[in-house]
């Protein structure tokens, strides 16, 4: 399939073009190049404040197309906060941010989410093909795509993401690995240019992260499209990351997962940025005079 070349965002008449464009191009293949080098969302300087608390200051951040950048820090420390900005939930206390040249705003239907993991009540009927066609209605007005249309899409996203044999199931009765396929494969249908994750291996054991994991690197790389990724542990993506976000004490680092996760504790390092050096605690035998020493399992 030959790649779709994106156009304005300027209003009704740019979305429903998209939409035609995506209904003839359907929904697999890489329909982003990673040609592309202009960032699908920048922001500069941004700060966000809830609850008069400030979570980050003077973000600088730009996500180049085909990336993935995990995103780590303590809780708390603003993560969830960052995505639920992206999509256009809270507003930035100050600093601009933009996705594709434009600013934020709420439901725009080519930046995918995945939630945070969360088992589905056994009890609710709705099957996995219910699910993963839930996506495909979210942005839209009017009515929506033709009943075979839609179907066919939603099948080709099964087998895309390897769901294909529990299509029908019930999603309360599917595993965690399970459901997080269905959910991958709803964030796919509109063919995001940004990909956002909020810790998609919570819950999950290795097996089921590894595999986890995997799918989003396939997709990302068949696809071009980019990722932010919220995670706990750094482990299960060391071998697919390109960069790590490290957010605490309300100042950011970002780089590699070496230069980044190089200090023992990252949030220290953090709390020390803008100190000359770092302060160390002098020796006991060079304390100044009349400073008692501490006592043996004291301070020590």
């Amino acid at each position: 399939m030959s790649p779709v070349t994106p156009t304005g965002y300027g209003g009704p008449e740019s979305e429903r073009a998209g939409a035609a464009r995506e209904a003839r191009s359907g929904a697999s293949g890489r329909l982003w190049p990673i040609l592309d080098h202009d960032p699908v969302l920048r922001m500069r300087g941004a700060t966000l404040a809830l609850g008069g608390r400030v979570l980050w200051r003077d973000l600088d951040l730009d996500v180049r197309p085909g990336e993935l950048i995990a995103v780590l820090g303590s809780n708390g420390s603003g993560k969830t906060s960052l995505l639920r900005t992206i999509l256009g939930e809270f507003r930035l206390a100050s600093g601009d941010a933009t996705f594709l040249g434009q600013p934020l705003r709420r439901g725009h239907r080519h930046i995918g989410y995945v939630p945070q993991q969360g088992l589905s009540d056994v009890g609710v009927s709705l099957r996995g093909r219910d699910l993963v066609g839930l996506g495909l209605v979210g942005h839209r007005w009017g009515p929506g795509l033709p009943s075979r249309r839609r179907r066919k899409i939603i099948a080709d996203l099964l087998r895309e993401v390897g769901a294909s044999e529990y299509a029908d199931a019930p999603v309360g009765l599917l595993s965690g690995g399970e459901q997080q396929r269905l959910r991958v494969a709803q964030a796919l249908a509109n063919n995001p240019r940004l990909l956002l994750c909020d810790e998609p291996l919570a819950s999950l054991d290795l097996r089921r992260q590894s595999e986890v994991v995997n799918l989003i690197d396939q997709e990302r790389k068949a696809r071009g499209f980019a990722v932010l990724l919220v995670t706990h542990d750094i482990n299960p993506l060391l071998e697919v990351v390109d960069r790590v976000l490290y957010l605490g004490n309300e100042r950011f680092r970002m780089g590699t997962p070496g230069s980044v996760l190089r200090q023992r504790r990252p949030e220290r390092a953090l709390r020390c940025a803008g100190r000359s050096r770092p302060r160390r605690r002098p020796h006991p035998r060079c304390r100044s005079p009349g400073t008692a020493s501490p006592r043996p399992g004291h301070g020590q």
